[in-house]
Parts: C-alpha cells; structure tokens; sequence
C-alpha cells in the first residue's frame, strides 16, 4: 500500500474545486484532504466542506497553512502573478507543491522559479495536465513509422463561449500575466507540440484582441522552427464567432504522416499513414482512444506522490523548466507579433 500524504490546498476557487479535488479524492490511498486556505474564507470554508476537512483546519492566512505540520504537500492554485512568492513561501517550510500553470506572469518570474526549483531538493510540479495525456504517449510510440520528422501543422480554435466559468475571474479579466489566454490555455497545446516535436527555437507570429473580456491578445497565427530542425505552423484560439472547435495535430514525414484529431465531440483518433509517395501511400493504423475521466489531473497528482514518496525529483514529467519553454514560446510569439512577424527566438531559462 502506498504512502498517504496529507495534502492542503491554497487557493479554493472553481478549478480546485471541480477539477482538483474530485482528481485528488479517487486517488484516497495517496493523498488526503487536510487543509485549506483561500483570502476569502468564505470559500475556503465551502470547499472544505465537500472536501470533508474538519472548519478548524481552514487557515486564516497563507502563512499558518505553510506551517501547519499535519501538510505533507500544496496543491497552490493562486492568480498566476502569485506563483513565484507562494513557492517561495512553500520551499522555505519544506512543503513539495504542485502549482497551477502557466508557470508564472513574466519570463523574469518563470526564470526565478526553475532556479529555485535547481536550489532545492523539494519537489515542485507545474500543473501542465496536457503532459500527461496519452495522446502524446501514442504520438511517440508512432512517430518512428513515418521515418524523418519534416514539419506539422498544430490547430486548436474554437468559437468564443459566453458562458466560460473562468472568465469573470479578475486575475482573466485584466491579466498581469503575458498573454492572458493566450498563455492561460495556449501552453497546454504547446505542451503536447514540444512533447512531440522538441524544443521550438525561433517563431515568427501574428497576434490579436478579438474579444475585450481576454483582457488581451487572444488569438494566434504563427510558423515554428524546432531545434532540431522541424518545421510547422502553430494556430490557437477560442475568440472567435461561430465556427466548430477544432483540435488537430498533424505531423508530416518523409515516409508518412500522423494525424491527431481531438476537436470536441468527436472520438480521439489518430490516423498513420506510411509510404514515401502518393503511389505507396497506405493508411496503416486508425487508433481510437480515450483519455481518462480526469484528463491527466490525477496523473499530475500521482507524479507529485511518487517525486514525495520515492525522493527523487527526476521522475517529476512536467518540470518547472519544462513549463519555462512553453511560456518562453508565447513570449516570442508576443514579440514578433509587435514586430510585424518578425522571427523571434525563444529565450532559454
């Protein structure tokens, strides 16, 4: 049986509420609910409720959760522009912490983050659930099949939706973060690009507000050069009018291709194609599959279990410098857009 740890949550808002904690409540053998702290006590009481953390274990303030010596680990789901100062705060008590993504509001933050997470032997997992779902695990395994890795084209758009949850949030409706959505929901796809595909090292990109509720930029059309040599296009946004929400991934080789379809309401499916031309051309494999119920939210949990219980920080798949890279690209894409498309490297931690 595994170790069970006693986990407190900072920040007691919608996602903890209806995504954190039914991920951390199926995994009952590994973790359990102790502690909570939100600056609205209101909240953090309602959520202890369902939650079934006892009301005195609700804090007053973010330092007495920090101390408080029943907290084996933080789950820290705070406006982004907080993320460094709160684990700051959590690795100066020794608490290992998963932290909701993007990694930080500023490159210069994200920067002091991997660097903090390089001083300490505490664990800490950047809440990237995108890298954890096993439709990059099955892109992977592909990819040998269609022999050298060309170029992609990567889509994720999608009509604008009044009745998004998150996007009265103050810390969305003015965001201190770069980007706003685009960094907010964009680094979840360009985790599964890079999982992919590598690193990215230069973009050349067009931004634009569509809508003043983003608060800022919020669609974006870009090309991409990988390091390792890869070329592709990079097209995200959900600001625009009536259109089908679109997720498709498609990677070209020079003996065949890979096609990820994960647009809404449709099965998960990737398509291989082999053969060098239109002569030889077959396709290999439709392969269906399914994400699990929590789309890899229980996976992040059970990765933060596993760096805690074993030790050892390698093991940890969505790495603070991992999640660097992804708001690095972002970044770049901000940049060139300012610039009239200008290519851009993506600066390295």
């Amino acid at each position: 049986m595994s170790q069970n740890l006693n986990i407190g949550t900072v920040g007691t808002g919608i996602f903890a509420t209806n995504n954190h904690l039914p991920a951390i409540q199926k995994l009952n053998e590994k973790f359990t609910p102790v502690a909570a702290f939100n600056r609205t006590k209101a909240k953090a009481i309602e959520f202890a409720k369902k939650a079934d953390i006892p009301e005195q274990n609700v804090h007053d303030t973010l330092e007495s959760i920090m101390s408080d010596k029943n907290v084996d680990v933080l789950d820290i789901l705070v406006p982004v522009q907080f993320n460094l100062s709160t684990l700051e705060q959590a690795v100066s008590h020794g608490k290992p912490a998963i932290i909701e993504k993007p990694i930080a509001a500023t490159l210069d933050d994200a920067r002091a983050i991997v660097k903090l997470d390089k001083s300490t032997d505490i664990p800490i997992v950047i809440a990237e659930n995108w890298l954890y779902l096993k439709i990059g695990d099955i892109l992977l395994e592909q990819l040998p099949k269609i022999g050298n890795v060309l170029g992609f084209t990567y889509r994720y758009t999608g009509p604008y939706n009044k009745s998004n949850v998150f996007m009265n949030t103050p810390w969305r409706l003015k965001p201190e973060h770069i980007g706003g959505y685009l960094s907010d929901g964009g680094v979840h796809q360009l985790a599964l690009l890079t999982k992919v595909v590598g690193p990215i090292s230069s973009v050349s990109a067009l931004t634009k507000q569509v809508r003043e509720t983003s608060g800022s930029d919020d669609i974006l059309f870009s090309t991409m050069h990988a390091e390792s040599g890869v070329i592709g296009t990079f097209t995200y946004g959900s600001a625009f009018g009536a259109t089908e929400k679109l997720g498709s991934f498609v990677i070209y080789g020079d003996a065949g291709s890979l096609t990820a379809d994960f647009s809404a309401g449709k099965p998960l499916k990737i398509t291989v194609m082999t053969g060098d031309s239109a002569q030889e051309s077959k396709v290999e494999s439709e392969i269906e599959f399914k994400e699990n119920d929590t789309f890899g939210l229980a996976d992040e949990f059970e990765n933060l279990h596993e760096a805690v219980t074993k030790k050892d920080k390698s093991v940890i798949v969505s790495t603070p410098e991992k999640a660097f890279h992804h708001l690095a690209i972002v970044a770049a894409a901000l940049e060139s857009s300012k610039k009239g498309g200008d290519s851009i490297k993506v600066q390295k931690p």
